[in-house]
């Protein structure tokens, strides 16, 4: 997820370019980047850090170029660095070009391009994209960018400049955003709407295989197959801070609504074609080790915390190795007891949380492997760590975390996987089965969300609420937990999460008459033990709302009210049962008028301990 930037017409490009950027911060921040035209050569200034570092070394730059390209970055493949950031060029500097998505198959394209005699850079997937343009050039700008898109998978989109055409820009589109900006004599393009605003309202919204080609004075769009495609203008209504969110009212509203978006990124090229297994190369973990663990620790703060229990279930049930999972704050000072033969598994959204990096360094000085979840690239933890599996939610920045739990849930089924086919303890039809409905959850989260409504209008029934209960059993209780501290974090309410089988071990004593209890019942096999703690809640006259997977119809019989979820694999329950939780924190939060993105004496990232 990361920011572009485009103009070509009859003004300096640079401010234009470097003030869009600013608007894009938000979606990658690590490093930032333009190319410009000049005098028919392309000059590339770039820099890792934030924006305005580029932006310091470029004041009083008073070049005169008239058509540029930008990029702000969050890192996917290779650190955040100054060779690292975006543009990338070519081998005779003729072309320039930034991308936003994952190009899958950039091993394969990278040996083959060094074989005709291209030099690589960077440690990036994007730098083959100029050298397939430089290879297939012939004069023909969108001819070469065609054949381009006809070698390359993944997702992207990406904008390409070249000295050959100083007055235009071509751009193409596969499952990440990119929007044309339609000017005076001018015209420009962005990743986001927030970019163009500044210049103009009126919009062409690029859909997957299309491509555009700008110049000054026109744009035209074309289809997968080159043939004219005529498209409707979008009038962008919304104000600048609005289009930031894309129109959503908050950060974390929106960041729910990426979560299907997240879901997929984060499974692409992890998953075989034939749902036979699990590919995680990156890992670079021998087998053998593998086989041989004893035991597996997870450990993490917050919301990763919770992610990590979901690991410990799915662990345990799916690849037969006991786990362990830690506060990260309480590891290090309790002497645990880990070696060699003790995988030790770290989650963080940052990479930088003062504890669990804490936890990592005690638990290699102890001997142990590490392997970290997170999802930001070159974090502190990704370096130290012994292996990373990344999720890529992208930035997050409302303080709340939703879209890093979910991909969190996702990394934790890809190393269950992984471990259970090493180990021998799952067969291939099993694999299969679970494999394939993870492929489906994005969809089905989709489906969710599109249900919203309900959940509005419960938060307006029991937003005055000053207590609510959360229970559950197994993967449920897990998801209570996390449901529990996101309410307690954004609204304020006091919120407990415990496992269903406990009400009677005295927190049955704190149930009266009217309180909202919601009660998770998704797992089929423990279905009627928790349909029983429910009955007991009612019996002391709580509210409940009960939230299960479709078809389980009992629940209408004694809850007060019931969410339902798709269908899915009960191991992946978590993913989708979690959602209407954040969506209820989040329409609690805005009833009791909440600062939902900011909440009080919170901070995104927790650097201290």
């Amino acid at each position: 997820m990361c920011g572009i930037v485009g103009y070509t017409g009859p003004r300096r490009a640079v401010p234009i370019l470097l003030g869009g950027l600013a608007k894009l911060e938000y979606r990658g921040y690590d490093s930032a980047g333009i190319a410009v035209l000049e005098d028919g050569v392309i000059k590339v200034h770039k820099q890792a850090g934030k924006l305005a570092g580029l932006a310091e070394r470029l004041q009083g730059y008073n070049g005169q170029a008239r058509t540029g390209i930008g990029h702000t970055r969050w890192a996917t493949h290779g650190r955040p660095s100054d060779t690292n950031a975006h543009p990338h060029s070519d081998c005779s500097g003729r072309f320039a070009v930034v991308h936003n998505g994952i190009i899958e198959n950039y091993l394969e394209l990278r040996e083959w391009l060094g074989s005709q005699g291209h030099q690589f850079t960077s440690e990036t997937d994007t730098e083959v994209l100029p050298h397939l343009v430089e290879h297939f050039y012939q004069g023909d700008l969108v001819e070469a960018v065609r054949r381009v898109v006809e070698r390359i998978r993944g997702s992207y989109a990406m904008v390409v400049l070249s000295a050959d055409k100083p007055d235009k820009l071509v751009a193409v589109r596969q499952d990440s955003p990119l929007v044309v900006g339609l000017g005076q004599g001018e015209n420009f393009l962005a990743s986001d709407i927030p970019a163009l605003l500044a210049h103009t309202r009126r919009t062409y919204i690029l859909d997957d295989g299309e491509m555009a080609v700008l110049t000054p004075e026109e744009v035209k769009i074309f289809n997968r197959c080159g043939e004219p495609v005529e498209k409707r203008v979008f009038e962008v209504k919304w104000e600048a801070a609005q289009a930031e969110k894309n129109g959503f009212a908050h950060f974390m509203l929106k960041e729910i609504h990426e979560q299907p978006r997240a879901l997929r990124d984060t499974l692409k090229g992890r998953l075989a074609g034939d749902d036979s297994a699990v590919v995680l190369k990156e890992l670079e973990i021998d087998d053998g080790k593998l086989r041989s663990l004893r035991k597996i620790f997870i450990t993490a703060c917050g919301t990763a915390y919770h992610a990590g229990l979901v690991g410990k279930y799915v662990i345990e049930q799916l690849a037969r190795v006991p786990v362990e999972v830690d506060i990260a704050s309480e590891f290090r000072y309790r002497q645990p007891l880990i070696d060699e033969g003790t995988l030790v598994i770290v989650i963080s959204q940052s990479g930088e949380t003062a504890d669990t990096l804490a936890a990592l360094r005690e638990a290699r000085r102890l001997g142990a492997p590490v392997l970290a979840v997170t999802n930001v690239v070159d974090s502190s933890i990704a370096r130290e760590a012994d292996h990373v599996l990344y999720t890529w939610a992208g930035p997050e920045i409302a303080v709340a975390s939703t879209k890093a739990y979910t991909t969190q849930l996702v990394a934790m089924y890809l190393i269950a996987l992984h471990l259970a086919t090493v180990r021998g303890t799952i067969t291939l039809e099993e694999r299969r089965t679970i494999i394939k409905e993870l492929k489906q959850l994005d969809s089905r989260a989709e489906l969710i969300l599109s249900n919203g409504h309900l959940i509005r209008d419960l938060a307006r029934m029991y937003g005055g609420a000053e207590d609510v209960f959360f229970i559950g059993r197994g993967l449920d209780h897990a998801v209570a937990l996390e449901g529990s501290l996101k309410l307690k974090e954004i609204s304020y309410i006091h919120a407990e999460a415990y496992a269903a089988g406990e009400l009677k071990h005295g927190t049955l004593a704190l149930i009266e008459k009217g309180v909202p209890v919601v009660a998770l019942a998704t797992q089929k096999n423990l279905f009627e033990k928790t349909l029983s703690n429910i009955k007991e809640v009612k019996a002391r006259d709580a509210t409940v709302i009960a939230l299960a997977m479709e078809g389980q119809k009992e629940l209408e019989k004694v809850a007060d009210h019931v969410l339902y979820i798709p269908p899915t694999n009960p191991v992946l329950a978590p993913v989708l049962a979690v959602i209407p939780l954040q969506l209820l924190a989040y329409q609690m939060a805005v009833v009791r008028g909440c600062d939902v993105d900011q909440p009080r004496n919170l901070a995104k990232s927790v650097t201290v301990e």
